[in-house]
Order: structure tokens, then sequence, then C-alpha cells
């Protein structure tokens, strides 16, 4: 989960509302991006962190007591397995994708963590499996992968409110064109990307929150009884073209 510290509280947003978003962001992007497996890379986009359920787990809570934010996990074999076993059921390509997104993210524990390593070795031959029978290039998956990575990209950026005020300029990521996306925010509710890749010059972005005012948590149990109780709300954000910041 992620999780904000607020004046009035810890703010949540679950893995899976911001999986949703990403999917909305790229349901956006410019329509030559779009190959025959369309639905299956906004499906994949959309549940690559699906095996993220939390109110299913019990490690949610730090030694304080309060909820613990996704950067504080570390590899996880049961999460990764998971996570593949939910793709694999779909689709090879879905599978394919999230299995280069675990890559990405838990690529640099592998010096350190040997099941990480042997995990992500047996990634790597299956990437190369899937790539075959369905028929697409490295760099063809790469370039899929890089929006699922930059659509993942700006969804965290919003989600954990880096979205710089007074018109300052915070970057994204590089994107399946492999050029450097800035996010900006030119006024109150409004943002804006630059260059702009989206097909329209104008939509809403939305995703759901939770705000549990007590700060800290006897046991997993708990904080699952005041996440059930939170209040939710939906946060709301207008895109719009601008002319170029340069």
């Amino acid at each position: 989960m992620i999780v904000n510290y607020t004046i009035t509280g810890w703010e949540i947003i679950t893995q899976r509302a911001h999986g949703l978003l990403a999917a909305q962001i790229a349901a956006q992007w410019e329509y030559n991006i779009r190959t025959e497996r369309w639905i299956e890379t906004l499906l994949a986009i959309a549940e690559h962190d699906d095996a993220q359920v939390e109110l299913e787990r019990d490690n949610l809570l730090t030694p304080q007591g309060g909820p613990v934010n996704f950067k504080m996990k570390e590899f996880e074999q049961r999460h990764c397995t998971q996570t593949m076993d939910f793709a694999l059921s779909k689709s090879r390509y879905i599978a394919l994708l999230c299995s280069m997104h675990l890559a990405f993210v838990y690529g640099k524990e592998c010096a350190d963590n040997p099941d990480a390593a042997k995990f992500m070795q047996a990634q790597r031959l299956l990437q190369k499996k899937w790539r075959k029978v369905l028929g697409l290039t490295a760099a063809e998956a790469q370039r899929d992968y890089r929006l699922l990575e930059w659509c993942d990209a700006l969804s965290l950026l919003l989600c954990q409110h880096e979205n710089q005020p007074e018109g300052r300029t915070i970057e994204i990521s590089k994107g399946p064109k492999d050029c450097a996306y800035q996010l900006v925010q030119p006024g109150a509710g409004n943002l804006t990307v630059e260059p702009w890749p989206f097909e329209d010059e104008r939509f809403e972005l939305y995703f759901e929150t939770r705000l549990i005012p007590q700060l800290s948590f006897k046991n997993a149990a708990e904080f699952r009884s005041a996440f059930r109780a939170a209040k939710v709300s939906e946060k709301r954000w207008v895109f719009k073209k601008e002319k170029p910041l340069h």
C-alpha cells in the first residue's frame, strides 16, 4: 500500500487502486502505441500489483505500529510467485510484462539475496520463451514494458503527492519513445506533461484514498478493522495540454 502522513492521519492508497490509475493513464496515451495486444497491455498495467492485497496479509505494520509503505518492503518470494501465477492465468503476454516489471523492481536485490537471484534467473528464461512463442522481439517487448513502467511511475507520483507546486517540474520516466517526460502543475488541480504524450488535449484522472486518523495499531487485525471503517474519498486531477515550457 502507498502510505502518506497527513495532518489528519494516514492517507492510504491500495496497490490495486494505484494499478487502476496507471491503466487510466495508459488508456489516454496516443493511439499509435496500440498493438493487437492492446487490451492485454491495459490489463497488465492495471493488474501488475494485484497480488498485493492489503487485507490478506499480516506484514502491514512497522515496529512502531504504523502502516508499512510499499517502499519499505523488499523481495518477497510469495508475492512475486503469486503475481506471476495471477498474470499467467490471463495470458503469456501479461505474464511477460509482469515478469519484466518484477525484474525492474527487484533486480537490484539479486546481488545480496540468493532467493531473489534464483527467482529472477528463472524469470529471464521464461521471458525469452514467451517472447519466442508470442512472436515478439526483445525490442518490441521492451517498448510495451516501457509504457507499463511509465504509467506506473506517473501513478506513483500522483499517489504520493510528488507533483511540484509553482510550475516546477519533476521527471516521470523515459516511456516507450525513450525520451524524458516532465510532470508540471501549472495551477491548482491542473497538471500537464511535457512533451505531451496523450491523444486528447484534456482529460481527468482519479483514484480512491482512505483516511485513517489513528496513528498506531497493536496488530494487523486492528489496522484491517480501521482500514475497513475508513472514509473513502476520490482524488481527481485534470490533465491539459499546455504550450511547451521551452
